[in-house]
């Protein structure tokens, strides 16, 4: 018994049936095959599962499916273009060296497009501070907050 819902993923629509407690998450991995989405500590509080909700970052942990019916989402793997070309984040991220195990990777780039949709040119604390519900253990963090300030520049140019 479940319910259906319409959701569009990366600019593609998908119509899927749903029990009503599926997590979002394991309707992006296990439905969908997009495994950019990670699953870090079911309760949300590593950030590894942000996704944008209708532009906005959103936990996909803390997300039921049905509550996705008839919204936007773009995780990891609909940053890069039609053409291949990568994201100015994924870009950035490379460039600046902003992951290393990569785990973190994809929800902290998600969450660093939202931050930088609300404010185009954040300091480096309004960076960090808009990355602390994402949790990395490899970095250290001053490479990924410099990926988004690279990103930033990108991004304004563009």
């Amino acid at each position: 018994m479940g319910q259906t819902i319409t959701v569009t993923v990366n600019g593609v629509e998908h119509v899927r049936e749903v029990e009503a407690r599926q997590l979002l998450v394991h309707l992006l991995r296990e439905d969908l095959g997009l495994t950019g989405t990670h699953i870090g500590c079911d309760t949300s509080s590593c950030g590894a599962c942000t996704v944008l909700v209708d532009g906005e970052a959103a936990l996909s942990c803390s997300m039921l499916a049905v509550q996705a019916d008839g919204v936007e989402l773009t995780t990891v793997e609909g940053l890069q273009g039609a053409d291949g070309a990568l994201h100015p984040m994924q870009q950035a991220f490379h460039e600046q060296h902003g992951l290393q195990c990569g785990y973190c990777t994809p929800g902290m780039m998600l969450a660093a497009i939202d931050l930088l949709q609300r404010n185009p040119d954040p300091s480096d604390d309004e960076i960090r501070l808009g990355l602390e519900g994402n949790l990395c253990r490899c970095t250290g963090y001053q490479n990924i907050v410099a990926a988004v300030r690279a990103a930033a520049g990108s991004m304004a140019r563009a």
